[in-house]
């Protein structure tokens, strides 16, 4: 059952954290490129996209704790040093996406942001990221794990 969950959990890793990543980091350049040309209907179409394949797969990104904390608790580490600091940083993920990507990027596509709007976003959206890559790297290192990996 464990490794059928932790299955699940890489999955769900994959198909719904990787959209978000590369969606969020295309916007900010998209977004300039609306902005400068606000008569491109393509360009505003591409930054509503990028959008909504943000809203859509955070959305979805749900699953990925769910089946993380299914997986953990097979496993029995629940209260590993890395496990912990891995919920942390996946909160501080989710917020930063929920309060400070999300709201920018709507704010964009209603066409009422400014370059200075994208670049904060950008700013954001790498924080984000990093976010993310990071427990990415705790998932596979889990320093101090002692199953074994």
């Amino acid at each position: 059952m464990t490794k059928f969950l932790l299955s699940l959990h890489v999955i769900a890793a994959i198909v719904a954290v990787g959209p978000v990543t590369v969606a969020a980091s295309m916007f900010p350049p998209a977004a300039r490129r609306a902005l400068a040309a606000p008569d491109d209907s393509q360009a505003a179409g591409t930054v509503r996209l990028l959008h909504r394949i943000c809203r859509v797969y955070a959305a979805v990104g749900i699953a990925v704790p769910v089946f993380g904390f299914a997986t953990a608790t097979a496993m029995g580490v629940m209260g590993d040093a890395w496990l912990i600091v891995s919920v942390a940083l996946t909160t501080l993920a989710a917020i930063v996406l929920v309060v400070l990507v999300l709201p920018r990027q709507e704010t964009l596509v209603e066409g009422s942001g400014t370059r200075a709007v994208t670049a904060r976003l950008a700013m954001f959206t790498g924080m984000f990221n990093l976010l993310w890559a990071t427990v990415t790297v705790l998932m596979i290192v889990r320093p101090g794990s002692t199953t074994g990996a």
